[in-house]
């Protein structure tokens, strides 16, 4: 089963409509990747959650140990962690009934694309939010 992602037009539809983007495995290392792309996205106006229990803080913004740590309604549940750790993000993502989980270009799961798309879950796998935001805008 191959993992399918929505069109570049849809993913365009859903960065327009985000507010608040959880950033899972986000890096207080200014040199990380997780790091750019997040401060970028921030920098765009969207509201970032840091997701990691190995730091205290990103961008002055508190981070929380786990996705079911966040309080409100979370858009975009946005990953930075290797792709065998996706299915049991997966399963955080569901209890917390955010809209949209998206794993970062070079990390893909099928057994976390199929256990989220049989829930009626958007999945965007293996692409990287801020290019898509550039391409979309």
């Amino acid at each position: 089963m191959a993992i399918e992602n929505p069109s570049r037009e849809e993913m365009g539809k859903i960065l327009k409509k985000a507010k608040r983007i959880a950033v899972v495995g986000l890096s207080d290392n200014p040199e990380r990747t997780s790091y750019s792309i997040a401060e970028a996205m921030k920098q765009a106006g969207y509201e970032i959650i840091p997701v990691n229990p190995k730091v205290d803080e990103v961008f002055g913004i508190k981070a929380l140990d786990s996705l079911k740590d966040i309080e409100g309604h979370v858009d975009i549940v946005n990953i930075f962690r290797r792709s065998e750790n996706l299915p049991e993000h997966a399963k955080e993502f569901v209890e917390i009934d955010a809209d949209v989980f998206w794993a970062q270009l070079g990390v893909e799961n099928e057994e976390a694309y199929q256990f989220l798309k049989d829930k009626g879950y958007t999945v965007i796998m293996n692409r990287c939010i801020k290019v898509e935001h550039s391409l979309t805008r």
